[in-house]
Formats: structure tokens, sequence, C-alpha cells
């Protein structure tokens, strides 16, 4: 099986901030994650990251807000994407 894309979007706001959201699922978990997806979620305001959740390798699951790094636990793609979208709208709300 290849890895097979799941979702590849990107919306510009009329403020110029920007959300690209890239999902994969791919034949095997890529480590150390358990799951079959490679995902790149990212918010970006005066081309600076202010919020991101990627699994990249060597690192596995993690969020980024603004300069800080935490791991978090990955439940479904479905439910990561809910929760990005709901923090995006939550900060554009705070603006």
């Amino acid at each position: 099986m290849k890895a097979s894309l799941l979702i590849r979007e990107r919306v510009v706001y009329p403020d110029g901030a920007l959300v690209e959201m890239v999902a994969w699922l791919l034949p095997s978990p890529l480590s150390p994650s358990v799951h079959p997806f490679k995902y790149s979620l990212v918010y970006i305001v005066d081309g600076v990251r202010v919020l991101g959740y990627d699994n990249e390798r060597g690192k596995g699951d993690h969020r980024h807000v603004v300069d800080s790094e935490e791991s978090f636990d990955f439940t479904s793609m479905d439910l990561l994407l809910e929760r990005f979208v709901a923090e995006v709208e939550d900060l554009r709300r705070r603006r």
C-alpha cells in the first residue's frame, strides 16, 4: 500500500493569516507514533507560526504554540482536525 493523501487544504484569511492542513494515511506508523498517519497542521499570522500540530519522525505527536512545544495524545485524525480548527477559531476570535 502506498501513502494516500487524506487532506490538503490551505485557507488564506482577509487579514493575511493562513491555515494549512496536510495529512496522509501511511502503510505503517511513522516512529515513534503508533498510528498510520503523517500530518502537518499550521496556523500562521504575520509570517509566524502561532499554532501547529505534527508528528515529525523521531518526535512523535506534538503541538507548537508560538515558541513552545509539547507532546499530546493522538486519538484519531477526525478529533485532531476538530481540535485544531476549534483552536484556530478561538485564536482568531481573540485577535
